[in-house]
């Protein structure tokens, strides 16, 4: 009988770990309050992401939310004039429902702007011509799903458009093999309607970067060796960019099976 106790004794901490263990990695519903730090009044339409599990949610008009989420998972709030911040999930907000995360306001400097006029003289067909024009072209290729643009029009930019299409090992082998895990979260990214409206509105690509976890010149360079252009790449809004970068890695890994 004291032999039994002993092997109890032995193999009990290591039944606690097994427990605890996987307790941490359940994944369950957090409900919280996301609040204005300055002055304590919840916040609606604050958008929240499980970076580790790619959902989406946003508060709503008591600023109150729910996600789910395992401990150690990753939530980033956006909302537009406050602060973006990231929390990290414990057990604690599990156990207590009245979790509350303040957003701070940011504070934006105004700088003078001077406004140039385009010197419009009402005629349409004159004031059309005055106004600026984009001149990156975007080239269809027969047999591919998608176009490339190439920047300026020029014989160069044809070349330019179908080395990058038939050498896929060049940059982008790099920066695709770099954060493989993370690329897989492109589809995942993409089915999620509240990351989709979020990252709509965004044009910093800080979304991007915490959702794929790379950094902003990572996302140019993949851009550029697809062949978009500069003006696209620093005009487009997230979803774009996000929509931009997931063409250009599924012809990647078509174009690296075939190889």
């Amino acid at each position: 009988m004291v032999k039994r106790i002993k092997w109890f004794l032995l193999f009990l901490p290591f039944a606690v770990y097994c427990q605890e263990s996987q307790e941490t990695t359940e994944v369950k519903e957090i409900k919280a309050l996301v609040i204005n730090a300055q002055t304590d009044e919840p916040l609606e339409s604050v958008h929240v992401i499980n970076l580790n599990e790619v959902v989406g949610t946003i508060t709503n008009e008591e600023g109150e939310f729910t996600i789910s989420a395992a401990v150690n998972d990753t939530l980033y709030f956006s909302y537009l004039g406050f602060k973006s911040q990231k929390i990290r999930v414990t057990n604690d907000m599990f156990k207590f429902k009245d979790t509350k995360i303040s957003l701070t306001e940011l504070a934006y400097a105004l700088e003078e702007v001077i406004v140039t006029p385009y010197q419009l003289t009402g005629y349409l067909e004159i004031d059309v011509k005055n106004l600026p024009l984009n001149d990156s072209y975007q080239y269809s290729i027969s047999g591919l799903s998608v176009g490339y643009e190439a920047g300026s029009k020029s014989p160069s930019a044809v070349t330019k458009v179908l080395g990058a299409i038939l050498n896929p090992a060049d940059l982008l082998r790099n920066l695709f093999g770099k954060q493989p895990n993370q690329m897989r979260k492109l589809r995942k990214i993409k089915e999620e309607d509240e990351i989709r409206d979020l990252l709509a509105t965004k044009f910093d690509r800080e979304v991007l970067m915490e959702l794929l976890q790379i950094e902003k010149i990572d996302i140019q360079d993949i851009l550029t060796n697809c062949n978009y252009s500069k003006s696209f790449i620093t005009t487009a809004n997230d979803l774009q960019i996000l929509d931009a970068i997931s063409s250009c890695y599924e012809e990647f890994k078509v174009l690296n099976r075939k190889k």
